[in-house]
C-alpha cells in the first residue's frame, strides 16, 4: 500500500473514531459516524419509554445522515462530469459541517437536554458530517479501508491473522493485513482520545478534529491519486 494511502486510512480513521466517542458521549448517546447504531438505540429507547426523551435526537440523525451522503454523491457527479477531482470538495464539505457542528454545539452549551432545538441542530449536523465522510470511503477511497464503521475491519483483520498464525498467508493477505490494521488502531485511538477530549474541554474538542480534517482537505489530492493509480 502506498504512503499516501496508510496517511488517509490513518487520518480518517482518528478522525471518525474522534468525532463519534466524543459527540456520543456529549450528545446523549448519539451515533454521529455509523448510522446503524442509533436504529440499535432507537429500539432500545422505545423499549423504555421512560427514556423517550433522547429519541427525537436519534430520529433526526438518520435522515441529516442520509441527507449527507445524498449531497456527496451528487456533488460527486458534478465533479466527475466538469473533469475535476471530487476528494476534496467532498472533505471540504464535511470541513463545513462539522465546523457549523462545533459552533451550533458550543452556542448550545451548556446543553439543556437532548429535546432543546440547538442540541437537535447540533446532532443532525454532525450526522450529516459524518454521512459525508462515509460517502467519501465509498465513492473515492474505495481503494483503502473503510474509516467509520471497523466491525468489517476487524472480522477481516482477524481473517488475515488466523491465515499467518496458521502459515497460509500469501503476499496479498500480509498487505491487505496491513492495509487494515492501522486504520482500525487508528479509530481505537481516536475513540480514546475523544472521550477523555470532551470530558476535558466540551465542544471545545472538536478544534483538533477540524486541523486534521483541514490538513486533509490541503493535501495535493491529485498526486495521491497518481501515486495509487501506480500502486
Amino acid at each position: 500500500m502506498k504512503p499516501s494511502d496508510l496517511t488517509l486510512g490513518v487520518g480518517l480513521g482518528l478522525l471518525a473514531g474522534y468525532i463519534d466517542t466524543s459527540a456520543f458521549v456529549g450528545l446523549f448517546g448519539l451515533f454521529t459516524a455509523h448510522v446503524t447504531g442509533n436504529f440499535v438505540l432507537i429500539g432500545s429507547e422505545l423499549a423504555r419509554p421512560s427514556h423517550a426523551g433522547v429519541l427525537p435526537l436519534k430520529f433526526l440523525a438518520i435522515p441529516a445522515f442520509a441527507a449527507g451522503v445524498v449531497v456527496a454523491r451528487l456533488m460527486d457527479v458534478r465533479c466527475a462530469r466538469l473533469g475535476d477531482n471530487p476528494a476534496r470538495p467532498l472533505l471540504g464539505m464535511q470541513f463545513v459541517l462539522l465546523a457549523l457542528f462545533t459552533i451550533a454545539g458550543l452556542a448550545a452549551s451548556p446543553l439543556a437536554g437532548p429535546e432543546a432545538p440547538l442540541v437537535l441542530v447540533t446532532g443532525m449536523l454532525g450526522a450529516a458530517a459524518m454521512g459525508v465522510q462515509n460517502a467519501v470511503g465509498k465513492l473515492q477511497l474505495g481503494r483503502i479501508a473503510p474509516t467509520t464503521v471497523m466491525t468489517g475491519n476487524v472480522t477481516e483483520l482477524l481473517i488475515d491473522m488466523t491465515d499467518l498464525a496458521t502459515g497460509r498467508a500469501t503476499p496479498a493477505v500480509k498487505a491487505r493485513f496491513v492495509k487494515f490494521f492501522w486504520p482500525v488502531l487508528a479509530f481505537a485511538l481516536g475513540c480514546v482520545a475523544g472521550g477523555m477530549a470532551w470530558m476535558a474541554f466540551g465542544f471545545w474538542c472538536f478544534m483538533p478534529a477540524l486541523v486534521l480534517l483541514a490538513w486533509l482537505v490541503l493535501l495535493d489530492w491529485p498526486a495521491l491519486e497518481a501515486a495509487s493509480a501506480t500502486a
